[in-house]
């Protein structure tokens, strides 16, 4: 073997050894960098936040939901990804912010809403499952039965109707009395 190829093969050598082989091997100059980035990100997590609004991370919306999965996307691959840096980290935080504001404001437009926004759907008219709305929804009758216990139906007969929210939450309105739901509540649900 040449001097030049046991050079080369040194370096490599070297160079795996610096690699992290097990899951605890790690360097001081990582873990300092993984705490600042911690800090530093969370701090401008709660800064857009304070500025932007509760809504942020209300989960009203499907945009809503995207918006809290980006932020926590983003977070994580600023803390542990060498590739990106703190500010580019905090900037795209900061456009995941824009968004979600620009959103919420063309929300009060219909055109807009109707693009952006799953509609909620009847999938339970008192009594009777819709299964035609099941379908539709991509939800099962088990999946139904689980939330109406969630809600401690134990009589069909105490069910108005079960409404499957945007938000993916099915929500169980129950009967007290034989009056009927207000209109302005099933406004916008799919029947």
């Amino acid at each position: 073997m040449n001097t030049l190829a046991i050079l080369y093969m040194s370096l490599i050598v070297s160079q795996s050894a610096k690699k992290a082989t097990g899951i605890f091997d790690t360097d001081s100059n990582s873990i300092l960098m993984i705490v600042l980035s911690s800090i530093g990100i969370y701090t401008a997590i709660i800064f857009y936040t304070r500025i932007f609004g509760k809504r942020s991370f209300s989960k009203m919306s499907s945009f809503d939901f995207a918006m809290t999965v980006a932020v926590g996307s983003i977070t994580a691959t600023t803390i542990l990804a060498e590739s990106v840096s703190f500010l580019e980290g905090a900037i795209g935080l900061l456009m995941i912010y824009i968004l979600q504001l620009v959103a919420a404001y063309f929300r009060r437009y219909n055109w807009f809403r109707k693009r952006i926004d799953n509609q909620p759907t009847l999938v339970m008219d008192g009594q009777h499952i819709l299964t035609e709305n099941l379908k539709a929804v991509r939800l099962t009758e088990g999946d139904l039965r689980s939330k109406i216990r969630e809600a401690n139906v134990t009589k069909l007969s105490e069910i108005k109707a079960v409404i499957f929210e945007t938000t993916g939450n099915l929500v169980v309105l129950h009967k007290r009395d034989d009056d009927d739901i207000d209109e302005w509540l099933l406004k916008d649900v799919q029947r």
